[in-house]
């Protein structure tokens, strides 16, 4: 009796190197610590914004998008911290589907964006046209759309007169905007060497 009692206690423990737990423990923490960082800076700067301006912006809200990516990386690093430190297999059960679910979900998306290209080209077309719409109206949204242009060297969606969309850019003789007919200054491409 003894020995089959003994015999399931040794088929149900598992040992965990430490060294393995620790490292998982060390890594799971500096991303949870990174995790409150990002929410942290997304709640700053949506205080720090005080007002939403642009109502149909808010899911493309910067500021959002950090809180929301902030919140469920800490609850998944939560998991693999406190799973990893207390050998906690419901836990680490947890962090490990929530990282496969993350990848797979990104997985799904790449595939879905790859084999609907045009879709997925009209829909970011359609971004950038209520982003063109919106620029002068939220200041996150202007300082993307400015990293955008800058960074793939382009200006608006398909080429300058995109930027007719935009209330202060339109060139229609009812404008009295200074910037009538103009483009914001992300569309100049730099001179090397100036």
């Amino acid at each position: 009796m003894d020995r089959k009692l003994n015999l399931n206690r040794a088929e149900t423990f598992s040992f965990v190197n430490p060294w393995i737990r620790y490292f998982l423990f060390f890594f799971s923490f500096l991303f949870w610590v990174f995790s409150l960082l990002i929410v942290a800076i997304g709640v700053y700067a949506k205080v720090q914004k005080a007002t939403d301006t642009v109502r149909d912006t808010f899911l493309i809200d910067p500021a959002v998008i950090l809180i929301v990516v902030g919140v469920v990386m800490f609850f998944i690093t939560f998991c693999g911290c406190i799973g990893a430190l207390r050998e906690n297999i419901r836990l680490l059960k947890t962090f490990s589907f929530s990282l496969t679910l993350v990848f797979l979900t990104q997985l799904a998306i790449a595939i879905l964006g790859f084999f609907y290209s045009d879709q997925t080209r009209d829909a970011l077309g359609k971004f950038v046209k209520k982003a063109i719409v919106h620029y002068r109206d939220d200041l996150d949204l202007q300082n993307l759309m400015d990293y955008i242009q800058k960074e793939f060297k382009c200006c608006g969606w398909n080429n300058y007169t995109d930027w007719s969309w935009n209330l202060y850019f339109n060139c229609t003789h009812e404008n009295p905007s200074s910037e009538r007919c103009a483009v914001p200054y992300s569309c100049c491409t730099p001179v090397p060497g100036e």
